[in-house]
């Protein structure tokens, strides 16, 4: 760190009960009494400096020995007054980034020009800031910092924008051209002169050096820094975003994996901001998010989806705005692909609801996803005197911009294949939600488009734990829940416990029975050509009996509670008693209950069992095959 001395006599202040004084010969005239501490001093060398004590000292009235005047709103207290009191009787002073900002503006307030004294204090500290305070990196990061003692002083005698400025150009130059003294809270103090050459100089090594010692800056600074940095233009986004995730991590409250506020850094929160209330530490941090947010780079991918859904976790704890949830919802739409689960996991603080999880909000994310994947326009887009105008660069562009769009429509299709995949680990998290309303599960389900989900194995899962969670649904909402459910996109191990699930509506056991029983058959190699009551109904559901089912597999981890174990199954006896069970539970609806392709209960029961004799022999020789497994395990 940078500084300067100033004078040459040995330090005379001393203290007498409570009153401060100078050891000299002439006795004291003048009594100056600032915030509660009293100066035994004299006229002559503070007059001789200071153009306001002039003009107070001829206002007041003089009495028989001392005369006494009062500045009680001196800025920078009583340290920064016997600053400027011992540069007046020449006694040695060190001025440095730490002291700088107070010392100018108690020269200000005294009026310590030139036009009083020639090489007065405000000379020398005007030209100390500017020749090596603004040249060097932490210099000006400490004296920015020590600006908001002094608000609105250092915005009048523009220090501190003086001092924003010269960090962005620093921050804007290339690393080699920037020199590092060192770093006050990593790496020890080292004095030098402002004269002197440095000791030591450190490098920035990295692209990102300058986003740890910003970070010391409070959010009024930094956001009005940060934006200096992005108007330059030449530091890259994720640079900016890795900065703004640094700055978070240092001054936003730490937010638990569950998403919630961990007491002991809330409580260190609290001692940091001296007396201030719990409700005023909300504030300020809300304030701080929110500053964050708008910050933000407007580039996709600049910052990762796992720290926009923290900022969102924090956004619902700390009640921010709708503004920045919205903003936040909006970006992590963007780039959905790259989140995880445990991400998208926001708790739920509103009292309009008792769910656990805030699902509106992961609803409004999908919804961005969506909106942001559709495909554009079939051709570009053209002027009306298009045709009638030579064809120019600005239309290449457009032909360009259009074969970029394309691009970009197709790979989002990969892209919704991943959120597919990660919309149905999200389901399994909370269907076991007992408050969770049906209508929001589906919703949620419903959102990704039906090609995205190549297996619906891990859909299957999440009705399963749902249907466990409710077990008070009635038949016509386990029916509602389960048309999300496609059968014809079942693994054989989700096929095998379907078929024994008592949760799920005989309907859909029936098809999944149905379904397997057809594929089976087809794949067994035994049966050229399936009957004509089994192609009428494939066909009312969209299946072509000659194409064999996908492989199908399901990467997402599960607890062991909800796992599916192949192993005791029941028997083909049992699972026929169970339906034979469904079906007397079934036995109250009413018999003209349609399927909306319009074939009823009863007629698919008669066509499955109306199967030949080799296609039943076929399905009981696979279940045969699927116990002896079962039991060598």
């Amino acid at each position: 760190m940078k500084f300067m001395k100033l004078g040459s006599r040995p330090d005379t202040f001393y203290t007498t009960e409570a009153v401060r004084s100078v050891s000299s010969e002439v006795s004291s005239d003048l009594i100056i009494q600032v915030k509660g501490s009293r100066y035994l001093l004299h006229k002559f060398p503070l007059l001789s400096k200071c153009l306001r004590l002039q003009r107070l000292c001829s206002e007041s009235p003089e009495s028989s020995q001392h005369q006494i005047i009062q500045l009680p709103d001196f800025p920078g207290g009583v340290e920064a007054f016997e600053l400027c009191a011992k540069f007046c009787y020449g006694i040695t002073i060190t001025l440095s980034a730490y002291n700088i900002v107070s010392a100018r503006c108690a020269a200000e307030y005294l009026q310590m020009t030139e036009d009083v004294e020639k090489g007065n204090l405000m000379y020398k500290l005007e030209v100390f800031f500017n020749s090596c305070i603004l040249h060097g990196w932490k210099d000006s990061i400490v004296t920015l910092q020590s600006t908001k003692g002094f608000p609105l002083w250092s915005e009048d005698l523009a220090i501190t924008s003086r001092c924003i400025e010269a960090i962005a150009s620093k921050v804007l130059s290339h690393p080699s051209k920037v020199s590092l003294s060192h770093s006050y809270s990593r790496r020890g103090r080292d004095d030098i002169s402002c004269n002197g050459a440095e000791s030591q100089r450190y490098k920035p090594e990295t692209k990102g050096w300058w986003a740890e010692d910003m970070a010391e800056l409070g959010i009024d600074l930094y956001w009005r820094t940060m934006i200096a940095i992005k108007s330059g233009g030449k530091i890259p986004s994720n640079l900016l975003g890795d900065a703004l995730k640094l700055y978070a991590s240092r001054w936003l409250p730490n937010i638990s994996r569950d998403g919630y506020v961990n007491k002991k850094a809330a409580a260190a929160a609290a001692a940091d901001s001296d007396s201030d209330t719990t409700s005023e530490v909300t504030s300020k941090h809300r304030l701080l998010l929110e500053s964050i947010v708008s910050l933000l780079p407007a580039e996709k991918g600049a910052v990762s989806s796992s720290f926009l859904l923290k900022l969102l976790k924090a956004a619902n704890i700390l009640n921010a705005s709708s503004s920045s949830k919205m903003e936040l919802a909006r970006r992590v739409g963007l780039q959905l692909e790259d989140a995880r689960v445990s991400d998208l996991l926001i708790p739920s603080l509103s009292y309009a609801n008792d769910t656990l999880y805030d699902v509106d909000i992961v609803m409004i994310i999908l919804e961005q996803f969506m909106l942001q994947g559709q495909s554009p326009p079939t051709s570009p887009p053209r002027s009306k005197l298009g045709s009638e105008r030579r064809r120019s660069r600005s239309a290449e562009n457009i032909d360009f911009e259009f074969q970029e769009s394309r691009r970009s429509s197709s790979a989002s299709h990969s892209s919704k294949l991943k959120v597919a995949k990660l919309v149905d680990g999200y389901l399994q998290e909370i269907a076991r939600d007992v408050n969770l309303p049906l209508s929001k599960f589906i919703a949620i389900a419903e959102a990704i488009p039906h090609f995205a989900r190549l297996d619906h194995d891990d859909l299957y899962r999440a009705i399963d734990i749902y249907l466990k969670a409710h077990s008070d649904l009635n038949k016509s909402e386990r029916k509602r829940l389960c048309r999300i459910l496609d059968c014809k996109k079942l693994s054989m191990e989700a096929c095998m416990h379907a078929a024994q699930n008592e949760l799920l509506p005989l309907r859909v056991v029936v098809q999944v029975l149905f379904f397997e029983q057809a594929r089976a058959a087809v794949a067994g190699g035994k049966v050229t050509e399936l009957p004509s009551n089994l192609k009428a109904l494939l066909a009312t559901q969209g299946i072509d009996p000659s194409r064999p089912p996908p492989p199908l597999s399901s990467t997402t981890s599960i607890p062991a509670d909800d796992q599916w174990s192949v192993s005791g199954l029941k028997s083909p006896k049992s699972r026929m008693s169970t339906l034979r069970m469904k079906l007397a539970e079934d036995d109250d609806l009413d018999d003209n209950d349609l399927n909306p392709d319009g074939i009823g209960r009863h007629s698919r029961l008669k066509a499955l069992c109306a199967l030949p004799t080799r296609p039943k022999r076929m399905f009981s020789k696979l279940w045969s095959i699927n116990r002896s497994a079962s039991e060598k395990n």
